[in-house]
């Protein structure tokens, strides 16, 4: 699984492995070029849609279920309704890793005063172990062109996964924020869309509550006007808790058979 992932580096960012249990159950795994991936939510999207809307058994089946190395997650199916399908994120664990504000900055390759000290910086796993930053505006967000070893070495060295990058400034003024997701330690820079980050950020906006119902519209990526749309929402687990479920679609940019040889 590793050596593929690694043949792939530059095609895509991550490699998911399908591995079927029952008629409504399914093992996943992840592999970047770098190395195994906890939870990768757009890889999930694209693997649970292209499944659902390539077999008409599971085309009907409301919801599924899938086991990856952060649980046992439910796959909401509302193709029909919505084109899309909703993805329960993992638990959420808030981890305490203190930040400066002025180093982020440095990171970033942002100016004075462009981390928005207004808002809390912070760190949660809802998939991947997520660094959450404040950004004043959009013009802010766009400009950030980080050197990745520079900040691979901060990610290693702060122990997280991923930085996510936020403003409620948005291009589409129908959407609620405008996020970007940086990931070296996986072995690239810059994810374009993500489902682990963005629910780190949704249980962010819980927590000060900042979201409190209805449907969250996220625009990702550092392209002002072709921007990915992930979308979120809460639904209430076993426990009766709330949890964020990030969806969307996908569409198929390469099709074929992958021939391993002994």
């Amino acid at each position: 699984m590793q050596q593929i992932a690694k043949e792939l580096k530059g095609f895509v960012n991550e490699v998911g492995y399908l591995a079927q249990v029952n008629d409504f159950e399914f093992d996943l795994r992840y592999y970047s070029s770098e190395r195994e991936v906890d939870f990768c939510g757009h890889a999930t999207i694209a693997i649970m849609y292209d499944l659902i809307q390539t077999n008409k058994f599971l085309a009907e089946v409301p919801t599924l279920k899938i086991n990856t190395n952060r649980g046992s997650l439910t796959v909401y199916n509302q193709t029909k309704s919505e084109d899309a399908v909703f993805i329960m994120s993992p638990v959420p664990e808030h981890k305490k890793i203190l930040i400066d504000s002025a180093e982020l900055e440095k990171q970033l390759k942002l100016t004075l005063g462009e981390v928005d000290t207004q808002r809390p910086i912070s760190v949660i796993n809802a998939g991947l172990t997520t660094l959450i930053v404040p950004i004043v505006s959009l013009e802010a967000i766009i400009k950030i062109k980080p050197d990745m070893e520079e900040l691979k070495r901060f990610c290693v060295k702060s122990q997280i996964d991923i930085i996510e990058v936020y403003t409620a400034e948005t291009r589409n003024k129908t959407n609620d924020y405008r996020t970007r997701v940086f990931a070296p330690t996986f072995g690239y820079l810059e994810d374009p869309a993500t489902g682990s980050g963005n629910s780190a950020f949704g249980y962010y906006l819980i927590e000060n509550d900042w979201w409190t119902e209805g449907l969250l519209t996220i625009e990702q990526n550092g392209l002002i006007d072709n921007y990915n749309v992930v979308k979120l929402q809460m639904q209430k687990d076993e426990s009766n808790g709330i949890r964020v479920c990030f969806g969307g679609n996908a569409v198929t940019r390469i099709e074929g058979k992958y021939y391993i040889y002994k």
